[in-house]
């Protein structure tokens, strides 16, 4: 009976041991399942990390690029800024001069150098009500424009590019266009006033040339005449009032100074490059999600 219950309980035992060990089994297979998810996880995300790091690379020579591109930008705009404001300052300079010469010579005349524009008054240059020329007996404005003319051909070779075939480039800044532009009152009509306006600064152009031929020599960078002409008719009235010394004033005669400045080419130089950051910059937002380059701010600056 003792030999029976020991062998029972040896039994017992035995099956006791064996259920562990197929319990450690399955827990050491299930260990081994769950390492090699983890090892699978772990490629994955190296894999990944390292995708991740090359377009971050990637990103960054953009971004580079980018960056060079803006700084030739900045550059065109401050060189461009630079010529502006030598412009700016040369029209000042010429309007002083010729201002100043007319003063000198009795005439009465008011200098608009936001607009780059020296006012002949109806003191120096007179017309009558829907005249567009000046009093055959009007010596005074006679005079007058044929001193405009003296002190124009005087002052203006210092600041044109070209007298005649000969030219000359110093870096500086040159009138482009200096405009004989005609005005009218308020009274009459449109086409009237058109017409009156065109052929006031017409014949004090051909007035002032028959007086100095030179004047006609002057030109442009591009090789066209310095003076011109135009009317507004009654539109640039000075004084609005409805009164007779109001129309007076506003039927002169003004002179308008264009500065040469041919940004053109770095203009379109300008534009390419933002296109190209644009393109660039567009990659990039794809990349982290934004979309196509319609959800970027094509604008870049405040």
């Amino acid at each position: 009976m003792i030999a029976e219950d020991t062998s029972e309980a040896d039994s017992e035992t035995e099956n006791y041991f064996v259920s562990m060990t197929d319990m450690m089994v399955g827990v050491l297979f299930i260990f081994i399942i769950l390492l090699m998810v983890f090892a699978l996880n772990f490629r994955t995300s190296t894999d990944t990390s390292e995708d991740q790091i090359k377009e971050l690379r990637r990103q960054h020579v953009i971004a580079e690029d980018v960056q060079r591109q803006l700084a030739t930008l900045q550059a065109r705009i401050d060189a461009a800024t630079v010529r502006l404001a030598d412009a700016a300052a040369r029209r000042r300079e010429l309007l002083q001069a010729i201002s100043g010469q007319l003063k000198t010579q009795g005439l009465d005349v008011i200098v608009d150098d936001a607009n780059g524009v020296i006012r002949l008054t109806e003191h120096a240059v007179r017309f009558d009500s829907d005249k567009s020329i000046w009093d055959p007996k009007d010596t005074n404005t006679q005079a007058n424009v044929e001193k405009i003319a003296r002190v124009l051909f005087a002052v203006l070779p210092d600041y044109t590019a070209c007298r005649g075939n000969v030219c000359r480039d110093d870096g500086r800044s040159t009138v482009e266009t200096v405009f004989i532009e005609g005005h009218t009152d308020s009274s009459g009509t449109d086409d009237r006033n058109w017409q009156l306006a065109t052929e006031r600064a017409t014949n004090t152009y051909r007035h002032m040339v028959a007086k100095q031929a030179g004047l006609p020599v002057l030109r442009n960078r591009k090789g066209g005449q310095v003076l011109a002409v135009s009317g507004y008719a009654a539109g640039r009235p000075i004084d609005p009032a409805a009164t007779d010394p109001a129309r007076a004033r506003n039927r002169r005669i003004d002179l308008r100074f264009s500065m040469d400045i041919d940004d053109r080419a770095m203009l379109d130089e300008i534009s390419l490059v933002t296109d190209r950051m644009r393109v660039e910059i567009g990659r990039m937002g794809a990349v982290a999600g934004a979309g196509p380059f319609g959800s970027i701010p094509a604008r870049i600056g405040p």
